[in-house]
């Protein structure tokens, strides 16, 4: 069996495939063993079955197909099939999906292949794409363990984020609205074949069984956060009635008063808890 995560490895496949790494697709491979090993035990931990995304050469598939009863990979770029179907030859328990995952009806694919299982994703996300797929998968409510991602380490701080900070803003709300975030591990850009020019993180969401908070008007929710942090600079009451779609700024700066914030607050200084008390008070 390949140690996938060797340089020379990784040279050697290249070069009996004829694989190049596609810029376009994002594709970077890890070397470092102690990084696709941390994500499979943290994606199994509470899961039977997996579905990844993106798995390279397998480099996580191979740790998560002996951690997990089975494992369903998904990935756009069908040049690595041969790759594939040797370095996973000795697992029983993989399939894959040729396809752009965020056209996969998962529900269909969870409920087909994944009957009476707890189910964890697991992915390392292309920088261009980090978002629509994260975004994606917290979005559809499917009744996922977990997601675990290795994805840019600015963005990973973004999603931990906590009020107050520099990193606190609108994707940091709506990743913790769904889920427990939190970083398990930092990867240098070193650790990659070929480097990129930024260092990523591991990021593992624990999705909860309901939401964090439960505002009267979701929809109103997150209009209300997408407006407060659309002008960071400005204090909540000018972000808030640039928007038009909370009344006039007197009745913006009466709804601040009612709830006991300063009058010069910012939105970052907001917890979830607060935005959806504010929330609340505009919903009619």
């Amino acid at each position: 069996m390949y140690e996938l995560t060797d340089p020379k490895i990784i040279k050697y496949l290249c070069q009996k495939y004829g694989f190049t790494f596609s810029k376009s697709m994002g594709q970077n491979f890890i070397t470092d063993p102690s990084v696709p090993l941390a994500m499979a035990q943290d994606a199994t931990e509470t899961a039977q079955g997996v579905i990844e995304i993106g798995p390279g050469f397998g480099t996580l598939t191979a740790p998560l197909a002996t951690m997990a009863e089975k494992v369903i990979s998904i990935e756009l770029d069908k040049r690595l099939q041969k790759v594939l179907s040797e370095t996973l030859a000795g697992f029983s328990n993989v399939s894959f999906i040729w396809e752009d995952c965020l056209k996969v009806n998962l529900s269909e694919l969870i409920e087909k292949e994944f009957p009476g299982m707890d189910v964890s994703v697991a992915a390392n996300l292309p920088y261009y794409i980090t978002t629509p797929i994260i975004m994606n998968l917290l979005e559809s409510r499917l009744p996922f363990k977990k997601v675990v991602v290795m994805i840019q380490k600015e963005v990973a701080e973004r999603l931990c984020a906590k009020p107050g900070s520099k990193d606190y803003g609108a994707i940091s709300i709506a990743t913790q609205y769904f889920s427990r975030p939190q970083i398990i591990k930092h990867v240098p850009a070193g650790a990659f074949i070929p480097a990129p020019k930024v260092d990523s993180s591991v990021v593992s969401m624990e999705i909860l069984p309901r939401p964090s908070v439960a505002p009267r008007d979701e929809k109103l929710f997150f209009k209300l956060i997408k407006a407060a942090f659309s002008q960071r600079r400005k204090t909540l009451v000018n972000a808030l009635s640039s928007s038009g779609a909370f009344g006039s700024k007197e009745e913006i700066q009466k709804a601040i008063e009612k709830l006991c914030f300063p009058p010069s607050i910012r939105g970052e200084a907001l917890s979830i808890e607060e935005f959806c008390a504010l929330s609340d008070y505009f919903t009619k």
